[in-house]
């Protein structure tokens, strides 16, 4: 379909991103997948590839209050009684711009009962040796403050396997514990001596993880890195910067429908529920913009 999706090539990559959320549909190295994609036609399942925004992951009861003002956003996750991803999943987007190994995706988020702010939201996908990126970018085009926070949503595949034989590193030290019934945050754990203690790479096994993680290690220049490997000596990589103090990692388990098919990696620059909590929550001032980019790449 023109003008709804871009095909994207460099070298051995290809992707195709798409109006659908702002997502990227389809990764692949060579011949393998190194995301889990979908089809090229109706609803993206699992949030797979979208970009979430003005917060991620999960916004309890869908209410929350502003600079002295009550706003209510659609509960989309019933079961859990959450508005789950933001708004710019709801919104039209369209192609701004596209070329043989890059594109530019945008939407407009408008102020009203469920948010302060009026943004302008691009994401631009590029491809070259080194992977693929991505960039968000946020411009506050209104008149008030906005809360802001965004997480791109990939499903991460390793190679051949099931999931359970993927090893996993993940240089993370602490992890937000959450309530078993709607998973809302409760208070930070650390990883040492848990389930969830990835920093030295081990075997995923049948360990169910729906955690934000932090406190997370980096290089000398602010670089993390989460990889999952598969047992045939593929892999793939997700590297991101300090705009992202925060990863949401999930085991993509599910109670009906494909299951564990990938491993979600999501970058975040706030935790779940922060509209609430005001941590790390990003607070745009008229005209003022925010950027946060990631890079997801082959390892052989």
């Amino acid at each position: 379909m023109p003008g709804t999706e871009v095909h994207l090539a460099h070298g051995a990559y290809s992707a195709v991103v798409t109006v659908r959320g702002g997502a990227l549909r389809e990764l692949r190295h060579g011949d393998r997948d190194l995301v889990v994609g979908f089809g090229p036609e109706g609803a993206v399942p699992d949030y797979r590839g979208v970009i979430c925004a003005p917060w991620p992951n999960r916004l309890a009861d869908g209410t929350y209050t502003y600079a002295g003002k009550s706003y209510a956003a659609a509960v989309n996750e019933p079961e859990r009684g959450s508005a789950l991803h933001g708004l710019a999943i709801h919104q039209a987007w369209e192609v701004k711009e596209s070329a043989g190994d890059r594109a530019v995706l945008g939407c407009h988020i408008p102020s009203g009962p469920d948010y302060p702010g009026d943004l302008e939201l691009t994401v631009t996908y590029s491809l070259s040796d080194g992977g693929l990126r991505g960039m968000v970018h946020a411009v506050n085009t209104g008149s008030a403050a906005a809360p802001y926070g965004v997480c791109p949503h990939p499903y991460l595949v390793a190679g051949p396997s099931p999931l359970d034989d993927w090893s996993l590193e993940l240089p993370a030290s602490s992890y937000l514990e959450v309530t078993p019934d709607r998973l809302l945050p409760i208070g930070l754990r650390q990883v040492a001596g848990d389930a969830f203690d990835f920093r030295s790479v081990r075997r995923l096994g049948q360990v169910k993880i729906d955690h934000a993680f932090t406190d997370i290690a980096r290089d000398a220049s602010g670089l993390a890195r989460v990889r999952v490997h598969d047992p045939s000596g593929t892999g793939v990589e997700l590297e991101w910067g300090t705009e992202w103090p925060w990863v949401q990692v999930h085991t993509g388990d599910k109670p009906i429908g494909p299951d564990r098919l990938g491993l979600a990696v999501e970058p975040m620059t706030c935790p779940p529920d922060a509209l609430h909590s005001g941590t790390d929550l990003v607070h745009l001032q008229p005209g003022q913009s925010h950027s946060a980019a990631w890079t997801i790449r082959a390892l052989h």
